[in-house]
């Protein structure tokens, strides 16, 4: 069984989904510490202008130093929903598609969830689906009991406890990950290479290092073919 290990993220790029698809099993790495300034809360888009943040507030002021992600809760005080869906519909409303997805684009907009990781997670699961990625099973960390290891260490108590035989793994894991660990677990372990080709975009010069919806938006259910490698 090949697994995916990564920490949940907001509207994340392609390489988030192409990891997915060639996953048997996609943990999200929900309880390990949040990183501030991270992917776990905001993204990118493209618009006229150049790259735009869209950045989903949250409790702060101490309260996630130290926290593990599934912990962190959205604020609610500010009114991000109404930005964000007004963001991407100024900057995408002119895409071939956009009008096919804006109904549960809304619908995204519309939820309340407590907790940050609730919403990342969802709406990633449904990306996928949207994707054509259908044979990947989904799971949270935080549900695997008796996890008590640090960085490579735990990584393979929860690739154990799955019953993993193969691991894909981001490429800058190659600084830190400890390789004789998978060897004596007897787990292949594998390193992603971002080799995309390009899709058309409403705004030159081409950037892949965007959310998955300028995608999405752009070639609709087509999108699926571009989370392979360019030839």
């Amino acid at each position: 069984m090949t697994v995916v290990i990564l920490q949940p993220s907001y509207i994340p790029w392609r390489g988030y989904f192409d990891q997915i698809r060639r996953a048997d099993l996609f943990i999200f790495y929900d309880n390990v510490q949040y990183d501030k300034h991270g992917w776990r809360n905001r993204n990118q888009i493209k618009t006229s202008q150049g790259k735009q943040w869209l950045t989903i507030p949250v409790h702060s002021k101490g309260v996630t130093e130290g926290i593990p992600i599934k912990d962190v809760r959205i604020d609610w005080n500010k009114s991000w929903p109404k930005k964000h869906l007004n963001a991407l519909t100024y900057a995408y409303t002119k895409t071939p598609f956009f009008a096919s997805y804006q109904p549960w684009l809304a619908s995204v907009y519309e939820r309340k969830d407590e907790f940050l990781a609730d919403f990342t997670i969802d709406t990633t699961v449904e990306l996928a689906g949207m994707l054509g990625i259908t044979g990947t099973k989904f799971m949270r960390s935080s549900e695997i009991p008796g996890i008590n290891g640090q960085k490579t260490d735990r990584l393979v108590q929860i690739l154990q406890h799955v019953g993993a035989r193969h691991y894909i793994s981001g490429p800058s894991a190659r600084n830190y990950i400890e390789g004789e660990k998978f060897d004596k677990a007897e787990i292949t372990l594998e390193f992603m290479e971002y080799d995309y080709p390009e899709y058309p975009q409403l705004h030159p010069p081409y950037d892949s290092f965007v959310t998955v919806l300028d995608l999405l938006f752009m070639v609709g259910k087509d999108a699926r073919v571009y989370l392979d490698k360019a030839s």
